[in-house]
């Protein structure tokens, strides 16, 4: 038997074998059951063609009749740690065919922003039909006003998401936070060429961040040790218009002279001189200081 021959669903199903032997160190044919809604025979086959393809993973316990993981065990699927604590705090039911079951021992961030699901459906239609949308948003600045917009990304900034449009009132790409949204209506029109993702400048920029322990802490090696650093840096290609929110949610101090005080700031920005032609940094912080 060959993994590269398995369908999507068997595949799928002795995946969650191979995670719940890895992660929880049992498994049984409840379980499958349970979380695929397959019938016992179904579930039988499933656990004895991952026995075939991993025979020295797990061992049955007759008595609990559970399967349970062998001190030599072997991952026979890669389980990407950030999806595993993102599944396990949310529930990996997708919501629809499987129900959401939140674990009660992972937890995730607290979240206070929380779109709603029909204005993300419209900007999603938007984006994917390439079409502009009708809509009342209301700023911090500047109030609720009218405005056109043509959408081409959603992005998580780390604290709420947002969607990169051009705006036909500034006639400029900008970000506008989705919760701000009063209406919103999909236009049934083409949109200009220059309204288009590929003439967004500062998107399509790439820019390259190197970030180092800030100078200020004692001991830096923890700081690597929580970044996967190599060589006391982490570099990271980011697209020019997100720089600012990603410096912002990390704390990293952009100052040229690294000057900023406090323990929230243990990233420092190696080179501030890369920022020199981003835009939408008076969030990044130590720029406004310095600049």
């Amino acid at each position: 038997m060959d993994l590269n021959e398995l369908n999507h669903g068997q595949r799928s199903r002795l995946a969650f074998i191979d995670f719940s032997l890895e992660y929880f160190g049992e498994v049984s044919r409840a379980d499958l059951i349970s979380r695929f809604q397959t019938g016992l025979a179904a579930a039988t086959r499933d656990l004895a063609s991952y026995k075939q393809l991993a025979p020295n993973n797990a061992f049955l316990d007759h008595k609990a009749r559970r399967y349970l993981r062998r001190d030599q065990f072997s991952p026979l699927f890669s389980h990407n740690p950030e999806a595993i604590l993102t599944g396990l705090s949310h529930g990996f039911g997708d919501g629809l065919s499987f129900p959401l079951e939140p674990s009660d021992t992972c937890f995730d961030a607290v979240r206070l922003v929380h779109p709603k699901a029909d204005f993300i459906a419209s900007i999603m239609r938007a984006i994917h039909h390439r079409v502009p949308l009708k809509c009342s948003y209301l700023s911090i600045s500047s109030g609720e006003s009218s405005r056109e917009i043509v959408p081409h990304s959603l992005v998580n900034n780390g604290h709420r998401w947002h969607v990169r449009a051009f705006d036909r009132v500034s006639g400029s790409f900008r970000d506008f936070v989705c919760t701000r949204f009063t209406q919103l209506e999909v236009l049934d029109q083409s949109i200009a060429t220059l309204e288009a993702r590929e003439y967004d400048k500062q998107w399509n920029h790439i820019v390259e961040l190197e970030l180092v322990a800030h100078p200020s802490l004692q001991y830096p090696q923890a700081i690597e040790l929580d970044y996967a650093m190599h060589e006391g840096a982490l570099k990271l290609e980011v697209r020019a218009a997100l720089a600012g929110y990603l410096l912002r949610q990390w704390n990293v101090d952009c100052s040229k002279q690294h000057s900023l005080s406090g323990g929230e700031y243990q990233l420092a920005l190696k080179d501030s001189k890369v920022l020199a032609n981003v835009s939408g940094l008076n969030i990044a912080p130590g720029w406004q200081l310095e600049e």
